[in-house]
């Protein structure tokens, strides 16, 4: 009987440091450590060899406080694991408007070393800010959790941003990969799974872990941009008067009216102060309004369309779809059906 091969595990640095959100990094070496091990220990009470080799890595191996006050200890340094299969970074608790990328300098060298030595690097949520900062996504797609997407726009304008997807893969032979925010990291852990260990190594691990795929990706959960209050007095005042008033019939014709700005001014200083302009402002009101609607009660799409400004249903539910990236109907359904579920306390 021919003897099989031994198969050498997948290599994997999950790099972490102070700033780092430690339940993604536990969770990512927990599904890793578990693809080919756990199966068997569930169905048969038999485990097998696990196929993936995850480790904890640092900039130095002692032990730090992470960004949630809890301690971390990692496994290696990176000098001591220089040429990773795979690199994944988790969520980044930073700031866009602080100056974070000086704390990088040798995680960003690290990932830039990998990368030319051919690993595949991976990042979950804020995580895709250190690819940008390395210079890794100049002139390929990308995308990171929903609140970040504009600061990653403006501040790396090389990069194709696509805040909607809650996944993408880009790069040199598509060794770029990135998940949106919140729990879209396990499809970025599926995805790496299945690359490298097969469909059915993936499936099983969902099996274990219960996880559904964010297929509706992470458009429907964000939050529309509405920039806060300006320096600009006028417009600053006009923003406050607006969020009580966006219901009203020609909203912009009436903050033109309050600013007493001619309307080029008002329009050239109000897209100047808050990067969009006054009807994409008014837009943006009016549909996150809407969102809280259609979770919170039964009315009727044409009631919530008129409820928040729109005389045309059919107006407001494109509108919405293309903002939001499902229908009206479809996000009542999920989100309405999920708060339901959470006022119901129906965990007893």
């Amino acid at each position: 009987m021919t003897q099989q091969p031994i198969r050498k595990p997948i290599r994997i640095a999950i790099l972490i440091f102070p700033d780092v959100t430690i339940s993604t990094a536990y969770g990512m070496y927990d599904l890793f450590k578990g693809v080919g091990r756990d199966w068997g220990f569930v169905t048969t009470g038999e485990p097998g060899d696990s196929l993936m080799q995850p480790e904890l890595v640092a900039v130095t191996s002692e032990t730090f406080v992470a960004a949630n006050g809890v301690s971390i200890t990692p496994s290696l340094s990176i000098a001591d694991f220089p040429s990773p299969d795979i690199v994944c970074v988790p969520d980044v608790f930073v700031s866009p408007t602080d100056q974070w990328a000086s704390r990088f300098q040798r995680e960003l060298d690290y990932l830039r070393a990998a990368y030319v030595r051919g690993a595949t690097i991976a990042t979950a949520c804020s995580g895709a800010l250190l690819l940008a900062e390395a210079g890794l996504l100049n002139g390929w797609q990308a995308t990171t959790h929903w609140g970040y997407c504009d600061y990653l726009r403006k501040q790396y304008p090389a990069i194709d941003v696509h805040p909607q997807r809650a996944l993408v893969a880009s790069g040199d032979e598509q060794r770029l990969v990135m998940a949106g925010g919140g729990t879209s990291w396990l499809d970025l852990a599926l995805v790496l799974i299945t690359r490298w260990c097969g469909v059915e190594e993936a499936m099983r691990v969902a099996r274990i872990h219960l996880i559904n795929w964010h297929s509706i990706g992470q458009q429907p959960f964000a939050r529309l941009s509405c920039p806060p209050q300006v320096e600009d007095a006028v417009i600053a005042d006009c923003q406050v008067w607006i969020a009580q008033h966006y219901q009203l019939p020609a909203p912009v014709a009436l903050m033109v009216q309050r600013s007493g700005l001619a309307e080029r001014s008002f329009k050239r200083r109000f897209q100047s102060a808050t990067g969009m302009s006054p009807l994409e402002y008014v837009h943006n009101l009016r549909l996150e309004e809407a969102k809280q609607m259609l979770e919170r009660d039964d009315a009727s799409i044409e009631a919530v369309a008129s409820e928040v400004g729109y005389e045309d249903a059919g107006f407001f539910s494109r509108l919405f779809r293309r903002q939001v990236g499902v229908t009206p109907a479809a996000y009542r359904k999920r989100f309405g059906g999920m708060r339901k579920a959470l006022a119901a306390d129906l965990i007893k």
